[in-house]
C-alpha cells in the first residue's frame, strides 16, 4: 500500500513539475528572453564587481557586462559565429540528411520492425539505455542518431516514443561516464588530473584506466536503474498525462522479397563499409589516421558523425533502390529535403540558445560560480568518504551552470585533486566522483548543448511539448542515477575496491 501511495506522490509531484516548467513560454522565446536576462545579470554582476580566483593559476576572473561598450560590439560581431559556431547546429543537420535518407526508403521502418519482432520486448528498454551508455565512444552520435532512433523503436513496440526519447536520452547523457571501453573522455580528464596532482605531487601520474572498474560496475548499474525508472515512472506518467499527436505515422511493414533484396544489399554495404574503416585504420596505411596516431586521435574518432551519415545515407539509398521503394534518381534527394523540413522548429530554436550560452561564457559568470562553489567546499571539515559525496553533489550543482566537461574539470582539478591527495584520496577518486556529479544533471539542465536538440525530437511526437513536460520526464532518471551511483561510490570506498588496475581510492602509506 505504501509503495502505491509512493508512486502517486511521485506522479503528482511530476504533474506539478511538467505544468509549471509548461507554463515558461515556447523554448525557443524562453531562449530569446534568457538573452535578455543575461544581458541584465552581467551588468548586475560586474556592478557589484563579482570575481574569482582561478586556484592554479592566481588569475582574476571578473563579471564582464554584455551592457558596456565592449559587450555590445562582442553581441553584434559574434552572433553569426555564435551560431554557426554551436556545435549541435551542423552535427544534428548532417546526420538527420543521412537519417532523412534512411526513412524516405522504408529502411529504419523495416529494420527497426524487425528488431522488436526478434529481440524479447521486455529487454528492448534496457537494450536502449545500454546503446546510450555505450554511445558516448562516438562522441555526440548518441545525441543525433539513438534518440531518434529509440523513438521510433518503441512507437513500433507500441511503447509511447517519448519513454524511448527519454530511456535513449537518460543512458547518452546522465550515464555519460560510464562505459565498458576507455573512450576520449577517460584521456582528457586524466590528463587535467595529472596536471592538477603535479601542484603537490611532481611524480604522481593518472592514467587513462584509473576509474575503469567503476566504469563497468557503473554500466551494468545504470542500464538496470535506467529501464527500472522508465518501466515504472516514466511509462506510467506518459501514459497517463500526455497524448502523442500523429506527426509521424508508421505504416505496417510487409515482410515481401522486395524487403529481403534491400535488407541484403545494406547487409553487404556494411560488410564493405566495415572492411574500408578497419582498412583505413590499420597501421601504416595512413588514409583514417596518420602514422603512429592513436586512434582517439584519428580522423576516424573526428570525423565520426559524417562517417555515421555517409554510412546511414548509402544504407537508405541501397535499400530504396532494391525495395523499389526508390523508383527516382532523385528520391534520395527528396529523404533529405524531408528531413531538413522538419527541423524548421530546431534551427529557431539553436538560433536563441547559442546567443544565450555564449552570453552566459562571455560574462564569465559560468566560471565564477564553478570556482566559488569549489572554493566553498574545500572550506568544510568534512571526512573522506563524505567529501567524496559533497562533490558529487556540488559538482552536479555546478554542471547545472557550466556544461562541458572537460572545461568545469580544468577549472575544479586544481582546487579538489591536491586537497583530497594530501588527506590521503587518490586522484583518480576525486576524478571518478566528479564524473559521477556531472554526468546526472545534464538531462535537466537547458544550458547542456543538447537539451534544445532533444525538445525538436520530441516535439516531432508531440507538438507542444516545453521544457516543463522533458524536465518532467527526466528528473526521475536525475534522482534515481544520483542516489544509486552515489551508494556505489560509498560502496566502492567502504570495500576498498581498486577503480581501475592498480588504483584504489585511497592512497597507501
Amino acid at each position: 500500500m505504501s509503495s502505491i501511495r509512493l508512486k502517486g506522490l511521485s506522479q503528482r509531484l511530476l504533474n506539478r513539475i511538467e505544468r509549471s516548467g509548461n507554463q515558461l513560454p515556447p523554448p525557443a522565446l524562453l531562449f530569446f528572453y534568457c538573452c535578455l536576462l543575461m544581458i541584465g545579470l552581467s551588468a548586475i554582476a560586474a556592478g557589484f564587481d563579482l570575481q574569482a580566483t582561478l586556484p592554479a593559476t592566481g588569475e582574476i576572473l571578473q563579471a564582464r557586462s554584455l551592457l558596456t561598450g565592449e559587450g555590445v560590439r562582442w553581441m553584434l560581431t559574434e552572433t553569426v559565429n555564435n551560431f554557426v559556431n554551436f556545435a549541435p547546429i551542423g552535427t544534428v543537420l548532417v546526420v538527420m540528411l543521412g537519417l532523412g535518407i534512411a526513412e524516405e526508403s522504408g529502411l529504419l521502418r523495416v529494420l527497426l520492425t524487425r528488431l522488436v519482432t526478434l529481440a524479447p520486448r521486455q529487454w528492448l528498454i534496457a537494450i536502449v539505455v545500454f546503446a546510450g551508455i555505450l554511445s558516448n565512444l562516438a562522441a555526440d552520435a548518441g545525441y543525433v542518431v539513438l534518440i531518434p532512433l529509440a523513438a521510433l523503436l518503441f512507437k513500433t513496440a507500441g511503447y509511447p516514443p517519448l519513454a524511448g526519447i527519454a530511456a535513449a536520452f537518460a543512458g547518452v547523457a546522465a550515464g555519460y561516464s560510464a562505459n565498458l571501453l576507455i573512450g576520449p573522455l577517460d584521456v582528457i580528464l586524466a590528463g587535467l588530473s595529472t596536471e592538477a596532482v603535479h601542484l603537490v605531487d611532481q611524480n604522481y601520474q593518472v592514467n587513462v584506466t584509473g576509474n575503469y572498474y567503476f566504469m563497468l560496475a557503473s554500466t551494468a548499474l545504470l542500464t538496470i536503474a535506467g529501464a527500472m525508472v522508465t518501466r515504472r515512472w516514466v511509462m506510467p506518467w506518459l501514459a497517463a498525462n500526455t497524448q502523442t499527436d500523429d506527426i509521424e505515422n508508421t505504416p505496417p511493414v510487409e515482410d515481401h522479397q522486395a524487403n529481403r533484396r534491400g535488407l541484403w544489399a545494406v547487409l553487404i554495404w556494411t560488410l564493405l563499409f566495415t572492411g574500408l574503416m578497419i582498412g583505413g585504420l590499420w597501421p601504416g596505411v595512413d588514409i583514417l589516421r596518420a602514422a603512429d596516431q592513436p586512434v582517439l586521435d584519428s580522423a576516424f574518432i573526428q570525423g565520426i558523425v559524417v562517417l555515421i551519415t555517409l554510412y546511414i545515407g548509402v544504407a537508405g539509398t541501397l535499400f530504396g533502390k532494391f525495395s523499389g521503394s526508390f523508383k527516382r534518381r532523385g528520391d534520395f534527394i527528396y529523404g533529405m529535403e524531408t528531413a531538413m523540413r522538419t527541423m524548421a522548429t530546431y534551427i529557431v530554436l539553436m538560433f536563441f540558445a547559442a546567443q544565450f550560452i555564449q552570453y552566459f561564457a562571455w560574462s564569465q559568470l559560468g566560471t565564477i560560480i564553478a570556482v566559488k562553489g569549489a572554493s566553498w567546499l574545500g572550506s568544510e571539515d568534512i571526512p573522506a568518504a563524505g567529501l567524496l559525496l559533497a562533490f558529487v553533489l556540488v559538482t552536479g550543482l555546478i554542471n547545472l551552470f557550466v556544461g562541458s566537461a572537460s572545461a568545469k574539470w580544468a577549472l575544479l582539478a586544481p582546487v579538489f585533486v591536491p586537497m583530497l591527495y594530501l588527506i590521503g584520496i587518490s586522484p583518480e577518486a576525486t576524478q571518478m566522483a566528479y564524473r559521477v556529479g556531472d554526468s546526472v544533471t545534464n538531462i535537466i539542465t537547458p544550458l547542456m548543448p543538447y537539451f534544445g536538440v532533444v525538445i525538436a525530437f520530441a516535439q516531432r511526437y508531440q507538438r507542444d511539448l516545453g521544457i516543463g513536460t522533458l524536465i518532467a520526464m527526466m528528473l526521475p532518471y536525475t534522482l534515481v542515477f544520483w542516489l544509486v551511483w552515489s551508494i556505489l561510490l560509498w560502496v566502492w570506498l567502504t570495500l576498498e575496491l581498486p577503480l581501475g588496475p592498480g588504483v584504489s581510492i585511497m592512497l597507501s602509506g
